[in-house]
């Protein structure tokens, strides 16, 4: 069976770029100034009103894999490190990419996929007219999609989801968020130009998917 990691890196529209039918939409519920701010600084989470800049891919029994990445207004060339091919592109060519690679794997794993980066990666698809070339939100409890969120939640019988990053500490994987760069930080990075740095980070949660992987499927999944 092959299998392929991925995650997403994501980056909402400057809101004053939006029409004023689409700002009105989302400040309805907005009160208080805070709540236009979360309004504003919540709109990378949502494929209407944000873009993939990032998406990292990893296979892990080869430990190989690939990130594509946006990096508007500079030169990069494709390079290689630690197995890691890195290419850049624009938001269309870097998901055309996605569903190329992906589609040759049997088994796709990912932390909290189904909730948030395969919608994402479908939505976008679709704004760009890309077909998916695989299925990436199958049947959630017995399909080849493993996303270790509902692993680790029992399918939300535990009360209390907790992020990568702390079930990285729980288990003692080392997270990219002992970098300095956490998810709140992207918008500014990539304002910044430090494009490679994305994808780094990108790849440092996948690398850390890929642990995560190995303490639910030794320590946490029945096997008879």
């Amino acid at each position: 069976m092959s299998r392929i990691i991925f995650d997403i890196e994501t980056l909402g529209k400057d809101f004053d770029s939006l029409d004023k039918g689409t700002q009105d939409y989302l400040l309805k519920w907005a009160e208080t100034d805070e709540d236009v701010k979360d309004v504003k600084e919540s709109l990378s989470f949502y494929p209407l009103t944000g873009e993939i800049i990032t998406i990292g891919l990893l296979n892990p029994d080869t430990d190989k894999g690939a990130v594509y990445f946006q990096s508007p207004g500079t030169e990069c060339l494709p390079f290689e490190e630690n197995g890691i091919k890195f290419e850049t592109g624009t938001e269309k060519e870097i998901l055309e990419k996605f569903w190329n690679t992906v589609k040759t794997y049997t088994q796709i794993i990912t932390f909290n996929g189904r909730g948030f980066d395969c919608p994402f990666i479908l939505i976008r698809s679709a704004v760009h007219k890309i077909k998916p070339s695989r299925e990436i939100m199958p049947n959630r409890y017995n399909g080849p999609h493993i996303d270790l969120f509902d692993q680790l939640t029992f399918y939300g019988a535990s009360r209390r989801r907790f992020s990568l990053d702390m079930w990285c500490k729980t288990f003692g994987i080392k997270s990219p968020k002992e970098d300095g760069i956490t998810g709140y930080d992207i918008k500014a990075i990539f304002t910044d130009k430090r494009y490679v740095d994305i994808a780094r980070y990108c790849m440092g949660d996948v690398r850390a998917t890929k642990e995560l992987l190995y303490y639910w499927e030794n320590y946490v999944r029945f096997s008879p």
